[in-house]
């Protein structure tokens, strides 16, 4: 996509105003969205994206840039311009790129095979499917979308990385309806691979579990009030621990003094039975990728052993403040934005306990299965998440479904009050904002029983 010879000349450029460090991060995408409602194709949209950001560094102050072309002049020129910013120009230097050697992204199916008409397919067959589920699904609305992304990184430390990702998203939204009773069941997959990841989990198995969630939450009563044991389920269960937990190790959290977890490496911060780790290198995940989008190899970040806080998730210039290695979580939307510590594949590890033994522990209590929309104050971790499928533990038995609960309470707190977890350690997709900016993210855990957590609702 570039010579290297012309990246060379583009770093010095920007160096040239005494900067210490510069990067050159060049993308090209494309995108694909097709989208069905009340049986019909409501809308398709094709993009295509090309650019370059470039970022430099005078002592502590960051110059951002970026230009929606590669042409050398426009980068050329772009690149004097923010050396001028960064002051005035003394000593450019020569600069020596080692590409780093990654693992090719193996697809099987590319996107731009099937078209339009396999796309259209799909969708008409999940609307088919939640629509033979129960008379009682009476809209159904889905869409897939697939992207296709070539990276370029290289900055003055030498780093030149290149790699290439696809993926692939199917989200489905059943709506249902008994009397007055409304309810909706959302289910998504999302992989890092082309459209095999369909011989992983059919389209119809994905309409058939939203379809159950609405159905199920029709015959939901009021939901109870007060301090309850609650049981957690596996796969988006995990969105508590990212929101709650997972933004305040982010290390740029640490740097601005924002995060509950400052100064806490080497100590106790959860139940013995929690390890939690960030792993971007998780193979076909949704939240993987070969490199980050500062050039650094994706790895395995352990965050959290045996309760023990063990580690941050870095970027380089928060790895740089902190006096630690960057962990391969430097990530941004596009060329367009500047990268920060963001996390990836995010989870809690299995434990020992069947999810059977966690319900039947409960004599009274709440089993959230699947969760809507939230807030957290990722200063102090806590939270308010709404339950959008939820049942009642009653004698460690489930007993009915419950609607309009919440729960309430501090993330950090919660990690110490998890007295049970589970060994069926599942995984969920979903998309994660953050300084303006919006990624692929994947969040898991098994099934987990916190003894205690505040639930609202509106029964007794």
């Amino acid at each position: 996509m570039i010579e290297k010879e012309l990246i060379r000349k583009v770093l010095s450029a920007m160096l040239s105003g005494g900067g210490n460090f510069a990067e050159v991060y060049l993308q090209k995408s494309k995108n694909n969205t097709l989208k069905l409602e009340d049986s019909k194709i409501e809308n398709a949209v094709s993009g295509f994206d090309l650019g370059c950001g470039l970022r430099v560094w005078k002592d502590n102050r960051t110059f951002y840039g970026y230009v929606n072309s590669i042409e050398p002049k426009l980068l050329l020129q772009s690149a004097r311009e923010l050396g001028r910013a960064a002051g005035l120009g003394k000593n450019p230097y020569p600069l020596q790129l080692s590409p780093k050697q990654f693992e090719p992204l193996e697809i099987l199916d590319n996107f731009s095979l099937p078209g339009n008409n396999r796309k259209k397919n799909i969708l008409l067959e999940v609307d088919e499917a939640c629509r033979k589920y129960s008379k009682n699904i009476v809209q159904v609305s889905s869409y897939i979308a697939d992207g296709q992304q070539e990276t370029y990184i290289a900055n003055s430390q030498g780093v030149f990385s290149q790699f290439f990702l696809q993926k692939v998203i199917l989200s489905v939204n059943a709506i249902a309806r008994k009397g007055k009773e409304v309810r909706t069941g959302h289910k998504s997959f999302a992989k890092t691979l082309g459209y095999e990841m369909f011989d992983l989990k059919k389209p119809k198995e994905i309409a058939e579990e939203s379809a159950a969630i609405a159905i199920n939450m029709l015959e939901a009563r009021n939901a109870p009030t007060g301090q309850m044991p609650v049981v957690i389920g596996p796969a988006f269960g995990g969105v508590i621990f990212h929101e709650a937990c997972g933004h305040g190790l982010e290390a740029d959290a640490i740097v601005k003094d924002a995060s509950v977890f400052k100064d806490m490496i080497g100590k106790k911060i959860a139940s013995e039975l929690i390890t939690a780790i960030d792993d971007p290198a998780l193979k076909g995940h949704w939240g993987s990728y070969s490199f980050d989008d500062e050039g650094y190899p994706a790895e395995e970040t352990v965050l959290i052993k045996d309760g023990y806080l063990e580690s941050y998730m870095n970027d380089l210039r928060s790895s740089d403040k902190l006096g630690g290695e960057p962990t391969g979580n430097g990530r941004r939307q596009s060329y367009r934005y500047m990268p920060y510590p963001r996390m990836s594949n995010t989870y809690i590890a299995n434990g020992k306990s069947s999810s059977t033994e966690i319900l039947s522990s409960v004599k009274k209590g709440i089993y959230a299965k699947e969760f809507a929309g939230g807030q957290v104050d990722p200063a102090t971790g806590d939270f308010v998440f709404g339950i959008s499928e939820g049942y009642m533990l009653e004698n460690g038995e489930i007993t009915y479904p419950i609607k309009g609960a919440t729960l309430i309470g501090n993330g950090p707190q919660i990690l110490k009050e998890i007295e049970m977890v589970g060994n069926d350690l599942d995984f969920a997709p979903g998309f994660c904002g953050k300084n303006g900016q919006s990624l692929a993210n994947e969040v898991g855990q098994p099934t987990i029983k916190v003894s205690s957590i505040t639930v609202g609702g509106t029964g007794n």
